[in-house]
């Protein structure tokens, strides 16, 4: 049936009943005015399929309605994601989906699930902006019966039906592990300096990628953080704060950004001021296309990313089940599971996502 891609205020139509035998159509006494001699008969004929478009034409189809709250459009790996529910729930002509964009606004965010509560979808999808601010009105949701996916960022209280995900952590230790051999290799010991690129504060991904990371660079004394500036997840905002700690830090082995976007913005504010081949940049997401990071793999911007699943597949999936399935219960937690990417494969995932 489509999608629908609302902002704060989100309207959604309802599917229409059948309408009853008649409505909208002419009355018959103007279908005779303009016939010929052969009147009568053809009036009637004309009449009784009139009925027949216009009235009952057997029990209607069920149709679902799937409600996605999605925390920034903006950010390239939400966009991606936004991409691919579409083109999946495309192939159930049953399902109508809306997409609303909190644009990273917390509030923004609980009114717009507040909306949808309202409207009772058949399934909602949650990717939290933040997992305190949304944690209450989840629990709303659940309240009120309605099946209720958390799409890869989590909250305080499991307010779900169930929750898909990546292991953030892990993907810090696997960050960590490829830093620290870097620097091993670079210097013949593992030393050397780090600069960390952060995301959102109290984000999940944010929480644990960081986490994932030092722990693995607490266990080599020599190696060290010597700035972790915060840029939203967001390129622009990398860049400023790259350049900021380039001004102050005249050695820089690594910068580590929480996501793609960040690394490649820390990348081009180094590359400005002439000092991108002094450090290399690692970052998180994967994404395929021109412009993601498995790309800027190949084109030797970053030394390596980390594919952080986009999890809608998934969702997509247990989403299906839940509307069609009366008795199908879903795991609590669904794990999936991320991949290194270096120019040792970069070639060949990217051409795994085209296919």
């Amino acid at each position: 049936m489509g999608t629908q891609f609302v902002g704060q205020a989100v309207s959604l139509r309802r599917v229409a009943n059948p309408p009853e035998a008649g409505a909208g159509c002419q009355p018959a006494r103007r279908i005779t005015s303009c016939l010929t001699p052969n009147a009568p008969r053809l009036a009637a004929v004309a009449l009784a399929l009139a009925l027949c478009a216009c009235g009952s034409s057997g029990p209607a189809r069920k149709q679902y309605f799937v409600a996605f709250s999605q925390c920034n459009n903006a950010e390239p790996y939400r966009a991606a994601q936004n991409a691919l529910m579409t083109r999946l729930f495309a192939a159930y002509p049953d399902v109508k989906l809306a997409i609303a964009d909190a644009q990273q606004d917390n509030s923004k965010q609980v009114a717009q699930v507040e909306t949808f509560i309202r409207q009772k979808p058949g399934l909602l999808i949650v990717a939290p902006n933040e997992r305190a601010a949304l944690t209450a009105v989840m629990g709303q949701a659940m309240d009120a019966h309605i099946p209720t996916i958390c799409l890869e960022r989590d909250v305080l209280q499991p307010n779900y039906t169930t929750y898909i995900r990546s292991d953030n952590a892990a993907i810090g230790r696997m960050a960590g592990e490829f830093i620290v051999d870097y620097l091993k290799k670079k210097y013949g010991e593992p030393r050397g300096t780090i600069v960390q690129m952060r995301g959102l504060l109290g984000v999940e991904g944010e929480i644990n990628r960081d986490g994932g990371g030092k722990s693995v660079f607490s266990k080599y004394p020599n190696i060290r953080i010597v700035a972790e500036p915060v840029a939203d997840w967001i390129q622009a905002r990398a860049y400023d704060r790259m350049t900021e700690v380039l001004r102050g830090q005249p050695t820089i082995d690594v910068v580590y950004g929480h996501n793609d976007p960040m690394a490649i913005g820390a990348y081009l504010a180094a590359r400005e001021l002439g000092r991108e081949k002094e450090m290399a940049f690692v970052g998180v997401d994967g994404l395929g296309g021109p412009a993601g990071g498995i790309q800027k793999v190949m084109d030797g911007v970053l030394a390596a990313t980390f594919v952080y699943p986009l999890c809608v597949d998934k969702a997509v999936e247990i989403g299906n089940r839940i509307l069609r399935e009366p008795g199908f219960h879903p795991e609590k937690q669904y794990d999936i599971e991320s991949t290194m990417v270096t120019p040792a494969n970069a070639g060949e995932l990217l051409k795994k996502l085209v296919e």
